[in-house]
């Protein structure tokens, strides 16, 4: 293990979560029920699930991809869904 690539992913992580959808979905679903373990479990699971597709996704992606490219290509992404993000926020408001 590699403690300072845990931490910073730790950090990265747990601020970015702060405040995100899935923060805000938790709290609403505990919000109205009455077992506080379930919905615990459900929503650390689900987040373990999609963090490890997006690091065995991103595992795969640097062993074929050159990490100059992939910052190119993960910059193209972002933008990508950023603009169809800031598309649908224009159109939701007409």
């Amino acid at each position: 293990m590699i403690w300072s690539v845990f931490t910073a992913t730790f950090v990265t992580i747990f601020l970015a979560e702060l405040g995100d959808k899935t923060q805000f979905a938790a709290l609403a679903i505990s919000s109205q029920s009455k077992s506080t373990l379930s919905v615990w479990l459900g929503t650390i699971i689900a987040l373990m699930v999609a963090g490890s597709i997006g690091v065995l996704f991103g595992s795969f992606l640097g062993k074929h991809i050159d990490p100059q490219k992939m910052k190119y290509v993960s910059g193209g992404a972002f933008g990508f869904y950023l603009k169809k993000i800031r598309t649908n926020i224009s159109l939701t408001r007409i």
